[in-house]
């Protein structure tokens, strides 16, 4: 399986997952739960850790890895005294399915989504999830029925399927969560206020830049060497490696059908304008 398939299909899967997080269907159903929706923070850390139940600070922090983890306590446990998990995954299930009926039309129910969700599923369900707790968190969910939601559900654990595997690529190169995004900004993968978001303080940066630096990973200005774009380059080749597996064993017919399949879905999405023209995986919306 030729890696650059392994991230066209994450690529291409990625934005039908996050429809989680900007949709305005979701978003009502954050508002409705008593979530407080702008920023759009206290909804993202229920929504993403839910499958996970009742976790606290110290967990979210350890799974979700960039975030600041002053930015994680101020919102978890607190998302769990508005609603409890199990609510809220209720209500993400409601609102992912209200927003791609919105965006996919009669298109919810024509035959080529129904095969992309049968493809979908297999790959998630041949997603080895030892040593990957997000990943497994929602594979441990049951499967919704309507195909939409069953390539999304797909869509979702392969992407934390990806995610875990990705801390571990960030582990095994020696960068600490705010050293990964710093050296990830520092190769033009999105404007280093992107990365700001995770709620990392001034100083925070400073003192991983100067590590990097040290490291021979970042020129003074801030920018990358060759080493560091050399780092950042293995990091993304052992994080497409890590999540090939379900793609190997699926196999590359079935793999590239898949992305036919989900490139008119994906670009119905993307057409919504409620992406981010940038974002911390280094993905910019076409």
């Amino acid at each position: 399986m030729e890696l650059g398939l392994v991230r066209q299909l994450w690529q291409l899967l990625e934005p039908i997952h996050a429809t989680l997080y900007y949709a305005p269907e979701v978003f009502e159903r954050a508002a409705g739960l008593g979530y407080a929706t702008e920023p759009r923070w206290p909804s993202y850390f229920a929504w993403r850790a839910a499958p996970l139940g009742p976790a606290g600070p110290e967990l979210v922090t350890s799974t979700f890895y960039s975030f600041a983890p002053d930015m994680v306590r101020a919102n978890v446990p607190a998302a769990w005294r508005v609603a409890a998990p199990e609510k809220v995954l209720d209500a993400r299930r409601h609102g992912v399915d209200q927003a791609l009926r919105a965006i996919l039309g009669d298109r919810v129910d024509s035959p080529d989504l129904a095969e992309a969700a049968t493809i979908a599923r297999r790959l998630a369900e041949a997603a080895t999830t030892a040593g990957r707790p997000l990943a497994a968190a929602n594979a441990d969910l049951p499967w919704p029925d309507e195909p939409h939601l069953v390539l999304w559900h797909a869509a979702t654990v392969l992407r934390e399927h990806r995610g875990d595997g990705h801390v571990a690529a960030l582990l095994t190169s020696g960068l600490d969560p705010v050293e990964s995004l710093v050296s990830f900004a520092a190769v033009g993968a999105a404007p280093v206020a992107v990365f700001a978001s995770r709620g990392w303080s001034a100083s925070a940066w400073s003192a991983a830049e100067e590590r990097l630096a040290e490291r021979g990973w970042l020129d003074r200005d801030g920018t990358a060497t060759d080493a560091g774009r050399a780092g950042r380059d293995e990091v993304e080749r052992l994080t497409d490696e890590l999540a090939a597996g379900p793609y190997r064993a699926v196999g590359a017919p079935a793999v590239g059908r898949l992305a036919q399949l989900a490139m008119p879905i994906t670009m119905a999405v993307v057409g919504t304008g409620m992406l981010p023209t940038s974002s911390t995986l280094g993905l910019r919306r076409q």
